[in-house]
Formats: C-alpha cells, structure tokens, sequence
C-alpha cells in the first residue's frame, strides 16, 4: 500500500469482504427493510394473548425470532457499509434506517417481557419439550423481573434507543471524519496510522506525531468532554430506572458477573504494580533516554529486527499458530479469511479505525482490519478478530437464534486465546534469538496493553461512574484530573507525561459502551490459563475449550469458562496472569545480559 489513504473505490475487490452471504445487493437489502417494517406492523397481534396458551406463546417466541433475525440480518449488512466508508451519505442513509427500524422493532415488542411475566404458568410450560429451542430465552426474562417495567414505559424506553447512540455516533463522526490531524513526518496522521507512528524507531517523529494528534485533541476537548459526560448521565439514568442502585450494577447483572469480580480484577492488578513499574525501569534503560515520555511505551524494545508481513503471510501464521484446535477449525478461520473474504483488510477514507469482528446468525462471520504489513501487531489482531468470528461460527452452529449470542465477556477469551497460540508459534519458529527476544517483548506489551492497560481504562469507568452519581458533575478538568492521576499510577515513577497525555482518556471509543473494557482483561487471563490447559493437555482439553465455543449464549459465562476449566469468580486467573507477565519479564531480561 502507499503512504497515501486510498478512497474506497480504489481498494481492490479481493481485499474488501464480501457482503453476499447476507445480501447480494442493495435492492435485496432495501426489500428486506420494507419486509421488516411489515413486521412490525404485525407485532402488537400478539398482545394481550402471551398467557392464553403454551400454544400461543410459541407462536409469538416464533414470530419474535424470525422478526429479529431479520432485523439482524438487515442492521448487520448496514453498519458494516457504514464501518467501511462512514463518508459516504448513501451508507450513512442504510445505517440510519436500519438503526431506526431496529428502534421501531423494539418498541414494537416491548410489551414482550412483561407480559411473560405475568403468566402464571411459565414455569410449567416451559418444561414441555416444545420449548427446547426458547427455554434459555424464556428463563433469562424471568430472571429480568424485578428490573422489567410496564409494557408503556418499556415501549416510551425502546422508542428512544435509538437518541441514546447520539453521544457515541457523534464521537465517531468527529474523531473518523471531521477532525483532521494532517501530516506528520510527510505522511498522513489518522486514527488508523496513529500506531504506526507510535512504533517508529524515530523519536523525534514518534515525539511530533503525538503531540500533532493530541493537539487535535485538546482543540475538540469541550466537545468530547460533553459527549462522554453525557453517555455517563444516560448510563445512569438507564441503571436507576429499571432499579439499579449503580451502573455498574446494572451493566454486571446481564451477565450475572459478580461485582467482586469487576473490582477483584482493580485489586489484583494494583498487587502487580511494583513488576509493571519494573518493566517501565528497563524500557527507560534500553531505549537510553534521560525521562521516558509517553509517546516512547509502544515502540519495539528490540529494535534491530525488522518484520514484514504481506496479509498472505499473516494469513498463513495465523493457520500454523492455531493447529492445536484441530482440522475442523483451521480449515474453517483459514478459508475465512483468505478465499472466502470475511476481511475487510486495509485502510481507506472514511474507514472505521481499528478492527471488530462482527455479524449475525445469517451470514459470515465479517472482520474489519487497518492491516499494516510492517506493524507485527496486526498479525495478532488478525488471529484475535478471527478468535471472535470463529466463537460466533461454533456459537450460531450449535444454538437456536435466540441463545446463539454469547456474551463480550467470553468473547474476549476467544480472541485472545488465538493471540497466546500465535505467540507461542511466532517463538517456537524465530529465525533468531533476536527474533525470540522480540517476540517476548511483544508478549510482554500485549500483556500490558491488554492485562494492564485496559484495567486502567476499566478503574477510569468506575471513577467517572462513581463521580457523577455521587453528584459531581464530569468536565474537562474533572476527566483529565481523574485520568492523569490513573496514568501516575499505572507507569509510575519512571514516566513523565506531556501536558495533553490526559487527553487519551477522551479518544477510548469503548468508553461508550459502559463497562467494556474490563472483559478484555479478564479475558486475558482466562486466556492465558484455557491455552495453557489446551496446549500442555490433549484431546479432552481441546474439546473442553471447544465445547465452551459452542456453548453461545445457552449459559452464563463465569458457568460456562468454569466447565472449560477456569473459575474467573476469583481473584487466582488475574494473579497467574500477571504472574506470567513478571515470568515473560525475567526472561526477556536474562535474554539481554
């Protein structure tokens, strides 16, 4: 690729998915939004008749299947247009009509659940073997009750969906669209050219990219400031309405997480702080650099060796690392992500940063990628988004649409579990020792990035949580204090910090998505613990982990990661997690002299 952005229309056709397997045009797409739109005009047929019989309410559990597939058959197909080209008006059309059919569906069946609940003789007809396919579905509304309310204020709720997006599509547009970073260096700056900067051996360029970018940022940090302040106020208000004393209460309970486990993640990593600072001492002493500056974290401590990987050849890795799972799933992810185009792989205008996994019961298994052939990174990234896809492929084989979805928590096991298997391939087959020490350096920083890091971002969520419904209202002195603090902490004495590194805490997309990020550290850890198992065990081991990809949504995920072999309702993954971080660290430092 060259070092300018191409537009969309000039990536070629082979590094772009294929969006047939859910539509094979847009006039198909267009007819089936207008088929959905006639379902709901159909769903108030139901109401009011839930309870006449186990008969009836089968047949509305049928019809409600069949409409939300169709809805996520037809919202899938338009934000995946959307995420690949958000500049284009005709895909931010497709995307807005698709959201507000989905809004208008939801509305349209919120009279579901508390009408189910009030029918006396749900226990006992759910027994019935009619019931197989929706018994999970059925016995998860129930354990809603206590935080379901009327059938109108659930309709007045699902109505506004939709306006509840508006602080996160606005981030979106603002940081992938109207901000501009310009050059840096003679080369376009972006979100999605940002890590590649942050990993050049130039200090002084990975220096003037940072503080370019960041410039940007602290020129819209008004905007930004309001934009999560608000997202913040309406994760409460939805919390308090449906019950909740907190929102963290209310984002833990859809998974049944114990909030032990939320904050026995914070305590665990604090525990580990002494070692993580310990790591910041020697980056600081191999880079040789009077104070270690931000901008500095992220590029290679092993610095002679050079990596270049076509996405071929990543391909190609990513099919040897993962050997250990069997046949069945080589040859599936494989085939996936080269002949059968689920990847999205390069950068191109309007493109959405980043990567995401992301589809539905019908259709592939779709990747997004910013693929950079000189970033090792992305090697990973490929095999951890395919980790995701391939969890949704198992998932939606083995379970009815209605129990197919696993939850965020389980998926980030999947994802990271291929990263372990390629990081144990990528030593096992170094050409040198230079190689092998690169490959534990980047162990260790996906460790930090995943393990460390994110916990920060997930303490951060629960400070800002914590502030607004204590009544302090959030600012931009309020977030870059909170967040500075946090950055202290977490690098400790070693780093020193450029008066906008606060700002970062105003870029984290996932931050819209209330209490996200702890699930990618905890999944790390339960990561690390289920390949350990897999890879030091046999066959029983490989089918216990894929029998946990199966699983979907049939359970919940501390049960289901627990019959896999890991019990993530203590503290013990997070402590062997960071205890194999300390191990990589000891031998990355005797692999130096």
């Amino acid at each position: 690729m060259s070092n300018d952005i191409p537009t969309r229309d000039q990536v070629k056709e082979n590094d772009k998915w294929d969006l047939s397997s859910l539509y094979p045009c847009d006039e198909a797409w267009e007819s089936d939004l207008e088929l959905l739109k006639k379902k709901q005009e159909e769903a108030g047929k139901f109401k009011g008749t839930l309870g006449n019989s186990p008969a009836r309410l089968l047949e509305a559990i049928k019809w409600l299947s069949s409409a939300y597939m169709l809805a996520e058959q037809v919202y899938v197909y338009a934000s995946l247009k959307y995420s690949a080209e958000s500049n284009d008006p005709e895909n931010q059309r497709k995307f807005g009509l698709a959201t507000q059919a989905y809004t208008d569906l939801a509305a349209a069946t919120s009279y579901f659940d508390p009408e189910v609940l009030k029918v006396k003789n749900i226990p006992k007809w759910i027994d019935d073997k009619d019931f197989d396919d929706c018994r999970v579905f059925l016995n998860k509304i129930v354990r809603r009750k206590e935080h379901t309310l009327s059938p109108g204020e659930e309709q007045i709720l699902a109505k506004q969906a939709e306006i509840q997006e508006t602080p996160s599509k606005t981030f979106e547009i603002l940081t992938n669209v109207d901000m501009d970073f310009g050059e840096s260096d003679g080369r376009p700056l972006s979100q999605g050219t940002w890590s590649v900067f942050m990993l050049d051996p130039d200090r002084e360029v990975r220096k003037n990219a940072y503080n370019r970018f960041y410039g940007e940022y602290k020129a819209h940090e008004q905007t930004l400031a309001t934009l999560y302040a608000g997202s913040v106020k309406q994760d409460i208000f939805n919390a308090r309405i449906r019950g909740f004393d907190t929102a963290i209460d209310a984002a833990l309970f859809v998974d049944d997480i114990p909030k032990s486990v939320y904050t026995g993640l914070i305590e665990a990593v604090h525990k580990a702080f002494p070692v993580l600072h310990r790591y910041y001492a020697l980056r600081k002493k191999i880079l040789g650099v009077e104070e270690l500056r931000h901008y500095d974290v992220y590029v290679p401590l092993v610095s002679s060796v050079k990596t270049h990987k076509t996405y071929e050849q990543a391909a190609e890795i990513v099919k040897n690392a993962l050997k250990p799972l069997g046949d069945d799933y080589v040859k599936t992810i494989y085939k996936g992500i080269t002949s059968d185009r689920w990847v999205d792989r390069y950068e191109n205008k309007g493109k959405r940063s980043g990567a995401f996994s992301s589809g539905g019961f019908v259709g592939a298994p779709y990747i997004l990628l910013n693929y950079n052939e000189d970033v090792l990174g992305d090697v990973f990234t490929l095999a951890h988004e395919g980790g995701h896809s391939m969890h949704s492929l198992y998932s939606k084989n083995n379970n009815p649409f209605l129990s197919y979805e696993y939850t965020i928590f389980e998926a980030e096991v999947a994802s990271t579990f291929n990263e372990q298997l390629v990081a144990r391939y990528l030593t096992e087959n170094a050409e040198s020792s230079e190689m092998k020490t690169y490959i534990l350096a980047k162990q260790i920083d996906d460790i930090i990035a995943t393990l460390f890091r994110q916990t920060m971002f997930a303490e951060f969520e629960l400070l800002c949580h914590t502030q607004q419904e204590q009544g302090q209202p959030l600012t931009v002195s309020t977030l870059r204090k909170t967040y500075r603090g946090l950055l202290e902490s977490y690098f400790g004495p070693d780093m020193v910090f450029e008066e906008n590194s606060d700002l970062e805490g105003l870029r984290i997309p996932h931050f819209y998505s209330a209490y996200y990020v702890y699930k990618y550290a905890t999944g790390i850890s339960a990561a690390i613990a289920l390949s350990e198992r897999v890879l030091n065990g046999g066959y029983r081991e490989r089918e216990d982990y894929l029998d946990f990809l199966k699983s979907g949504g049939s359970t919940f995920p501390i049960q289901s990661l627990k019959k896999a072999g890991v019990d993530m309702s203590t503290q013990r993954p997070v402590e062997a997690a960071t205890r194999k971080f300390e191990s990589l660290l000891q031998q990355f430092e005797n692999q130096l002299g």
